[in-house]
């Protein structure tokens, strides 16, 4: 849950927002968020400490930045869904892009036809 949510303030889109980049945050680190607190320490964590999940040094930084734009403290700053499905299909394309140009050289293991 977003702080503003867990402290009880309005919320709008921008509080899914964040909660949608915790969902990134699962699927790019495979892990559970905050399995080691109870759920007031995380409400005291995220809501009143401003603690975010860590994201680890592993992760490609440009979706790690998209995670981060996720949990902005000013709701304002975070993006809209919109913004965040362009940045995702940019992200898709370079991906798309890397594997095809290794797939050319040969990098995904399997043997060409000469």
């Amino acid at each position: 849950m977003a702080p503003e949510v867990l402290r009880n303030e309005l919320s709008d889109e921008k509080s899914d927002i964040y909660s949608f980049g915790v969902v990134l945050w699962e699927l790019a680190t495979e892990k559970i968020p905050w399995e080691n607190l109870n759920s007031m320490q995380v409400i005291g964590a995220v809501g009143f400490m401003n603690q975010r999940l860590e994201i680890p040094n592993g992760v490609d930084p440009r979706w790690a930045s998209i995670i981060e734009s996720c949990w902005h403290s000013d709701l304002q700053c975070r993006p809209t869904f919109q913004e965040l499905l362009n940045k995702l299909r940019d992200l898709q394309r370079q991906y798309t892009l890397q594997y095809q140009q290794a797939r050319n050289m040969g990098g995904d293991g399997s043997q060409r036809e000469s």
